[in-house]
């Protein structure tokens, strides 16, 4: 069925000891108002919290009404977590406490740690080893705090939030307010646990996300993200999570990790939140744009899950919802469905003789006497195979306002027939209604049975986009896996060790060698040391039109030397061609130690094709494609995914650039063999994983044709950090 059917992951965080806690210690609690500890305090009361309290305040034998206590230690009970209201400078002597006492976790609210300064810094050492030598796991420090409404902990003490599937973890708590206000607007969706993760010195995105995958009554994650710690390692347990439920995330802003210089194009694209985007579409995650689009996204894919694919068959009640319906899957990347002969002679079997049953399709007042007939035609298209979501749009819920009272009865019965069709099939129902915004009944009704109704048509429009990108990534992840690293040669790993001897980047002749070596498809090439060798290699080549181009490890930007030259045939314009490359490189750079020329045939016009590696500080080894020239100097219409890639990966990296349809043959162009491209993709990213003494790869210029490429220029920055 469409509604969703919650999974588990298996094994255990060990974030649920204190995350779903029997035992709380407030450390700082407090009978005044204004204070943390007070707050805490009441939302654990409020809420009807069942476990144990335990105030700390060896100022006060009791705080509202509780028990207090002196200190940690003079408690009689196990403690799973501590609440820890009081000033940075206190952290290190409490969590020995917490340490002795057998604390699980902290939830650290203080800030003035390592983000002030190097005072603070060094207090969040001393705080850090107090916390590891006792195995104390640290929420924060400068966190907003956490809840988790189905045990009854609100240690935030927020009012009017209902238990709920949605598991949210944001380093904003302003964003988290946000969405609790836009929940109880709502009256629908609620939450299961919340977390501020805060500076995220101990525990950290991948840690929570993980907890949340487990979580039974989660059924969706959902994160607000300003900056990863550890991306490598979110990404392998975004890939786990996903496979068993959604993942939510909005990425707030460009991260900084673009502000490295770079010595490649691909470095210097890298870090970008481009890239962030890509990474985690890479394994499954459903990135919103948009901060309005969070809990419409989070909601719709804990109650639907995922849909087939992206073939959509609209209903609408009128004609210009319809059209702009069809505008906005259109820029969603959805398609609008080609309904069957059959589907549509049932259409017009029930519907009147003016009403299109072309999808999108328009009723044309057929149902404004029966407006369940809508779900009559919901019915009609489910049963089409070139189906894969039914989006209705238009005043399904307000006929009896609009109309008449007495039509409330069919919408009723129109609302049971939609809820009956969305148990019994694996095609979502998405909503749209005009009259979402005052909930009427029919609306209350399908809402209470899992269906949810938007009020915003765009909003329903990027729901049914995320239910469809959800589906098709589970299709292909069952189908797919990453590719395995090549096995290093030795005469390979020599020449990295020699150049990090020397302090240089891999020569060009020698970084297309590598590729060479593990069946990337590279012309052959002579390296030229001696101008007494041009006579050799003119004869070598024939009549075939030339590029000489220099090599040194001092010029990196070969064509603004003068040190490339074209179409050459024959000794004498070999010879030539090379006097005025030594001239031209000596006279823009007389110091550069120039090691020789390069030599190999013209490559014929082509597709210009850019693809690069590059070693993100916090995603790890990171490859980009896209199309060469102005499309990635200035419009950046490059895709980005993770080393290793999978067959899947690469070629979602091939369909995904704005530009493709270039590859698919434009203005009567042939087409570009694009299985070639995926496989070039796969045999990079297998070079890469066996290298780590490759930083940075540019292939660019690669040339592409209707039966393969031509790798016109290679370059390999090398990682002098790990010298062999």
């Amino acid at each position: 069925m469409a509604i969703a059917k919650h999974q588990s992951l298996s094994g255990r965080s060990p974030l649920h000891e204190f995350l779903s806690p029997d035992a709380i210690a407030i450390v700082g609690a407090s009978a005044d108002p204004t204070k943390r500890g007070y707050k805490a305090m009441v939302g654990l009361i409020k809420d009807g919290y069942a476990g144990d309290i335990y105030p700390i305040n060896p100022k006060a034998d009791r705080v509202l009404g509780v028990k207090a206590y002196p200190s940690l230690e003079s408690i009689p009970g196990k403690i799973d977590l501590a609440l820890i209201c009081t000033p940075a400078a206190t952290l290190p002597g409490i969590l020995t406490e917490c340490g002795k006492k057998g604390v699980k976790g902290a939830v650290v609210l203080a800030s003035g740690f390592k983000e002030v300064g190097p005072e603070g810094a060094a207090l969040e050492e001393q705080m850090m080893a107090a916390a590891r030598a006792g195995g104390v796991r640290i929420i924060g420090p400068n966190t907003s705090g956490m809840f988790n409404l189905h045990k009854q902990v609100n240690l935030l003490a927020l009012s009017n939030v209902k238990p709920g599937h949605v598991g949210f973890i944001s380093q904003s708590g302003n964003m988290l307010l946000s969405l609790v206000l836009e929940a109880e607007h709502n009256r629908h969706v609620g939450f299961s646990t919340y977390v501020g993760p805060g500076n995220q010195v101990d525990i950290g995105f991948n840690d929570y996300l993980r907890y949340l995958g487990e979580d039974e009554n989660t059924h969706v994650a959902t994160l607000y993200v300003e900056g990863f710690r550890d991306g490598e390692r979110f990404l392998e347990v975004a890939r786990d999570v996903t496979a068993v439920k959604p993942v939510v995330v909005y990425k707030s802003g460009s991260t900084e990790l673009g502000a490295k210089a770079a010595s490649s194009h691909t470095g210097a694209l890298a870090g970008s939140y481009a890239m962030t985007v890509d990474l985690l579409r890479q394994v499954g995650v459903s990135v919103v744009q948009n901060s309005d689009e969070i809990l419409p996204v989070a909601e719709g894919l804990a109650q639907l899950q995922k849909a087939p694919g992206k073939r959509i068959a609209v209903i609408a009640d009128g004609g210009g919802q319809a059209t702009i319906a069809s505008d906005r899957l259109s820029e969603a990347g959805l398609e609008l469905a080609e309904l069957s002969d059959a589907t549509q002679a049932r259409l017009r079997e029930v519907l009147f003789a003016q009403a299109s049953v072309i999808n999108p399709v328009d009723v044309a007042g057929s149902t404004d006497a029966d407006p369940a007939l809508l779900a009559t035609c919901m019915e009609i298209v489910a049963d089409d195979e070139g189906v894969d979501a039914i989006f209705l749009v238009g005043m399904f819920g307000g006929y009896s306002i609009r109309f008449a009272e007495h039509l409330l009865g069919d919408e009723m019965r129109g609302a049971e027939t939609m809820i009956e069709l969305a148990h019994r099939i694996d095609k979502p129902l998405v909503i749209y209604s005009l009259y979402a915004p005052v909930k009427p009944p029919p609306l209350r009704r399908l809402h209470e049975a899992g269906l949810p109704v938007y009020s915003s048509l765009e909003l329903a429009v990027r729901v049914l986009a995320a239910l469809g990108e959800r589906g098709i990534y589970l299709k292909g992840a069952a189908e797919q896996v990453p590719a395995a690293a090549v096995v290093p040669h030795a005469d390979q790993l020599a020449v990295f060790a020699k150049a990090q001897a020397e302090g240089r980047d891999l020569f060009e002749v020698e970084a297309k060698a590598l590729l060479r070596s593990h069946g990337v498809s590279v012309a052959e090439e002579i390296l030229v040391e001696d101008a007494k060798e041009l006579g050799d290699v003119a004869a070598h080549f024939g009549d075939q039109a030339l590029v000489m181009k220099v090599v040194s490890k001092d010029i990196l930007h070969k064509s603004d030397a003068g040190g490339v030259k074209l179409f050459l045939r024959g000794e004498v314009a070999l010879k030539d061609a090379y006097e005025q490359i030594m001239r031209s490189c000596k006279a823009y750079l007389p110091t550069a130690e120039i090691k020789g020329v390069l030599v190999t045939p013209m490559a014929k016009k082509g597709t210009e094709i850019i693809i690069g590696v590059s070693r993100d500080p916090i995603f790890g080894p990171v490859l980009m494609f896209g199309l060469g020239g102005i499309f990635v100097e200035i419009l950046e219409d490059v895709a980005f995914r993770a080393i290793p890639l999978s067959r899947h990966a690469a070629e979602s990296m091939v369909n995904q650039i704005k530009a493709r349809k270039i590859l698919e043959g434009a203005r009567g162009e042939a087409a570009v063999d694009k299985a070639a491209l995926v496989d070039l993709l796969l045999k990079v990213s297998s070079i890469v994983s066996a290298y780590p003494q490759l930083a940075e790869l540019d292939l660019n210029p690669v040339l592409a044709y209707d039966d393969g490429y031509a790798i016109v220029d290679a370059r390999i920055i090398v990682n002098r950090k790990d010298a062999i």
